[in-house]
């Protein structure tokens, strides 16, 4: 560097170069050895670096040196990185945890940013917050923002979208904190809370060791969710729709869903208590549940305001229910009264969804929630998420839990607030509920409370976690409850006095008591299994399905007429057009024209209808379009919408690709909707396996668990046509495994005839007792084959048919000696073998049986009792013999048969996949289960034996 002869050396330098030296000198002033020697033997002569011939002047005109002015800067911009960085991670070292405290973070120390409370002091407090009018400079400011972040309160918002994250910063730094809770308030948090904690101990000393999962530890959760019901209330929302696991849910049904004391100690008392509060519903089945997963619903009045509050029923796969209360959600928001689309109004209805901190993370049907939450399918305009954190999964510490560091990590990719906050300060409790309100009506997305507690007992109250945690509950054993700490600090305040509290403490200890001497202390006559389950033996109703010809006609042309000027893939657009020629000149009608007008007679009947799926506006197998894309705009249309004579609404989605989280959806919209009929579609039908904790607890036994009733129809295809083992079989043995107690219909059928009446009967049955979900093998190759087609006027006459006899066959009983029944697509492949030669199988009657379940055991027995030279009674199945139908078909028929028939087999063998892979394999296994029908065997001295 040029000394100038010993004038000044930092003449010449200016610009950044000037800033760079500025830097060194800061970092030489804090420690001589951190720079360069160089810089240090300069520093040393000649001091800060400063300009002797340019500068500013301040607002009394002194002359300010441009190195005064950059280290000013740099110090401004420290400062709003500092206040940036408590707004970012103040959360960090935020008093979130009750039982530890967090480290400090260096990124919110002064000392990490090269400044000193006398820099803040120059900085005005509205460079660093300019939400809060009564800082006076950048000391305050800061104190203010790390009081704000850093507090019992966390917040994690700089994920989001600007418009969103201003909008919480502003709310948050403006009054937020400071906001007051009036000393009736706070009487009435502590009574809450109390309320709780009374609840709890005294089930814990009356019923010694019984389950009730606790939610000690978390008993601010009780006044959380009061706080919901109540904002919502006041913001005239019509109905809350809560979900949550086991703990805690015995507190949130009385204390929230004011469950009578009487009804829960009657349960713990296995004695009998009748419900006289005709705003309180509660769910029972015949078999039933367990206490901790029945739910129920109350009609609340909050300040003249009425209100409908939901709790879904819970099995013990602790997050599935979530997304059946968001279908009940989006199933109260919308109205389906008339043509076109349900209108959805998200201000009607909000979804409460309480998490387990390990089960937010590990169970994948909460990410299905989150990632279809703003899709047009299955928005319901933001769903309030609580993480009921006890900081343990069962004996799993939160290091072997999840690889975040909070449970609610999982939420920042969607663009999900996140507000955590210390349980053991009830209220920054409620104004975290507060803003989280404030935030889903406005924004109508999304947002998370993470409410960190602890659990005070184990997983259960026969549970010791002492043996598993020995460090966590060393530190909860010395740690007061919530109760105590409130009642402290309310003390100290002298919001409420001794006595005060005293008599409150008392008024709830006696309500409990005199709840305990009023029930029945006898225990209920136990009714069996048997008598339970004769409660669920009545058949289905006779349905009239059919539909005149004239409708069906003008239904069939007002399908095929498009708007002015809408421009169909010309493909398509002559396919759909045979449908009118199938109508005018008795051509067949196949599977997917017979579907679009039971769709459309379905809502001319009034009947809105709702079908989703992964393809469901095409269709899996391009057999559907029943939504049209314009070729040359991309516009959309379904004829559906604009037929003149439908008289509700009709909703088609295609879904995320997901199963799990969309049919627990499609179901909860199907409970809660009892007048639609509510379809999910799966796009193979083994990918039914992906959902399968919704079909069995929930699709399955929720009747019998829980008196809740469901019509939901599922189209599972299903089909051997040499696809390999994925995409083959619907699994249909899992479903008739759980058959029983009428509790759904299973059908494979062969005809879309038979799929037009079943449909329309469903449809008929929807607000009956006799209601059920239906399971059906849905077609792939049967979709457009003419063999499963038929004529107008098997819609326009006849209905149903459990059964099906070969047309042709049969026709002189005494030559029958064999007897085929089968079902599905082997049964249209069958009839067509034998369509060539029918006089060739005098001897061989094929019946094909459509619906498996309820088994149609009078229609078979008439049958059988036709042919009495009957030598040979066969099932033949496409699916391998510990698959398919065998296992249940088997032993019904033999009770049906001659005693000296035994049921024969005839199918694939045993196989541990669904069915081979190549398709050279696939058709000769097809052949020789058809070729093993068609040639006659010989009978043996004593009994049948295995054909093929």
């Amino acid at each position: 560097m040029n000394d100038n002869n010993g004038t000044n050396p930092w003449a010449d330098v200016s610009g950044p170069n000037m800033g760079y030296l500025l830097e060194q000198y800061d970092l030489y002033s804090m420690n001589p050895e951190s720079v360069d020697q160089s810089f240090r033997e300069l520093f040393d002569q000649w001091g800060e670096p400063s300009f002797e011939d340019s500068g500013a002047h301040d607002s009394e005109g002194s002359f300010i040196s441009p190195n005064i002015l950059f280290n000013k800067m740099r110090k401004l911009v420290a400062a709003i990185s500092l206040a940036d960085n408590i707004r970012l991670y103040g959360h960090t070292e935020a008093d979130i945890f009750p039982l530890d405290k967090q480290p400090t973070n260096n990124l919110l120390d002064l000392a990490s940013y090269q400044l000193t409370e006398a820099d803040l002091r120059e900085i005005p407090a509205e460079f660093i917050c300019k939400e809060n009018n009564n800082l006076n400079d950048g000391v305050e400011a800061i104190a203010y923002l790390k009081q704000t972040y850093t507090s019992a309160i966390g917040f994690e918002v700089r994920h989001l979208e600007p418009e969103k994250k201003e909008w919480l910063q502003k709310r948050i730094e403006s009054t937020f904190t400071n906001e007051a809770i009036s000393n009736q308030e706070k009487e009435k948090l502590l009574k809450g809370l109390v309320e709780a904690e009374a609840f709890e101990q005294f089930l814990g000393k009356t019923y010694v060791g019984q389950k009730r999962f606790s939610v000690e530890g978390l008993e601010s959760l009780v006044p959380v969710m009061n706080e919901i019901v109540r904002l919502s209330a006041m913001d005239n929302i019509h109905d809350v729709m809560i979900s949550m696991a086991h703990r805690g849910r015995l507190n949130v049904l009385t204390h929230v869903l004011d469950k009578p004391y009487e009804a829960m100690l009657s349960q713990f008392q296995h004695s009998e208590w009748k419900n006289k509060d005709l705003t309180l519903e509660l769910t029972e089945g015949e078999t039933g549940d367990v206490k901790y997963h029945l739910g129920a619903k109350k009609q609340k009045k909050i300040n003249d305001r009425k209100i409908t509050v939901t709790l879904a029923n819970n099995p013990s796969h602790l997050e599935f229910s979530g997304t059946v209360a968001e279908g009940y959600t989006r199933a109260a928001q919308e109205v389906r009264t008339e043509k076109g689309y349900p209108q959805q109004d998200v201000s009607k209805a909000v979804a409460v969804l309480v998490h387990g901190d390990a089960a937010f993370t590990g169970q994948g049907v909460v990410t299905e929630i989150l990632n279809y939450a703003n899709t047009k399918a299955y928005g319901t305009g933001g769903t309030i998420h609580v993480i009921a954190n006890n900081c343990i999964g069962f004996t799993t510490e939160p290091e072997d839990d999840r690889s975040t560091k909070y449970p609610s990590d999982i939420v920042k990719g969607y663009n999900v607030p996140i507000i955590h906050v210390n349980a053991d300060d009830p209220e920054n409790c409620m104004k975290a509920v507060k803003l989280a309100f404030e935030f889903r009506q406005t924004f109508h997305q999304d947002v998370l409370i993470n409410l960190i507690g602890y659990r005070r007992l184990g997983h259960n109250e026969m549970d010791e976690p002492r043996t598993t945690s020995p460090l966590i509950y060393q530190a909860i054993d010395q740690h007061p409850t919530i109760t105590e700490i409130y009642k402290k600090q309310l003390l100290t305040n002298k919001v409420l006095s001794e006595s005060k509290i005293k008599e409150m403490e008392k008024e709830i200890s006696d309500k409990l008591n005199l709840a305990y001497q009023n029930i029945n202390q006898d225990q209920e006559p136990v009714r069996t299994i048997a008598q339970r389950h004769a409660a669920y033996q009545s058949d289905l109703p006779k349905v009239d399905t059919t539909v005149d010809n004239e409708t069906l006609s003008q239904i069939n042309n007002q399908l095929l007429e498009w708007p002015e000027g809408f421009n169909v893939f010309g493909k398509l657009k002559k396919i759909l057009n045979r449908r009118k020629d199938a109508v005018d000149n008795h051509k067949k009608i196949d599977w997917g024209h017979a579907e679009v007008l039971a769709f459309a007679s379905i809502l001319k009947d009034g009947t809105p209808i709702r079908i989703t799926g992964q393809d469901s506006e095409r269709g899996t197998f391009s057999h559907r379009n029943i939504v049209l894309s314009d070729e040359k705009t991309g516009e959309k249309f379904s004829p559906l919408h604009t037929v003149g004579t439908s008289k509700a609404s009709f909703a088609v989605h295609n879904s995320t690709l997901s199963e799990t989280a969309i049919l627990g959806f499609e179901y909860g919209y199907d409970v809660f909707a009892k007048e639609t009929l509510v379809f999910w579609e799966a796009q193979f039908g083994d990918f039914a396996n992906g959902a399968q904790v919704i079909f069995d607890q929930f699709i399955a036994s929720g009747r019998e668990k829980w008196g809740q009733k469901s019509g939901l129809v599922m189209l599972l295809p299903h089909g051997y046509e040499g696809q390999g083992p994925e995409h083959s079989s619907a699994r249909l043995e899992r479903f008739l495994q759980s058959a029983a107690e009428n509790n759904w219909t299973v059908a494979n059928l062969s005809t879309s005839g038979n799929y037009f009446h079943i449909l329309r009967r469903q449809a008929a049955l929807l607000q009956t007792d006799e209601v059920r979900p239906l399971v059906i093998m849905s077609p792939k190759s049967l979709l457009r084959n003419a063999a499963a087609g038929v004529y107008l006027e098997e819609l326009t006459n006849g209905g149903f048919e459990p059964i099906i006899e070969e047309p042709g066959l049969g026709t002189n009983p005494e030559k029958v000696k064999r007897i085929v029944f089968t079902t599905g697509r082997l049964a249209v492949e069958l009839s067509e073998t034998v369509a060539k030669d029918k006089d060739a199988y005098d001897w061989l009657d094929i019946i094909r049986v459509e619906e498996l379940y309820p088994f149609p055991k009078e229609k078979i027995s008439h049958v059988l009792n036709k042919y009495e030279n009957l030598e040979e009674i066969v099932w033949s199945q496409e699916e391998p013999q510990n698959m398919g139908a065998w296992s249940y078909i088997y032993p019904r028929l033999q009770e049906l048969a001659p005693k000296d028939i035994e049921i024969a087999y005839n199918g694939r063998p045993d196989m541990a996949s669904p069915s081979e892979g190549d398709p050279l394999v696939h058709k000769v296994e097809q052949k020789r289960i058809i070729n093993n029908v068609l040639t006659q065997t010989v009978k043996s001295k004593k009994r049948m034996r295995k054909i093929g």
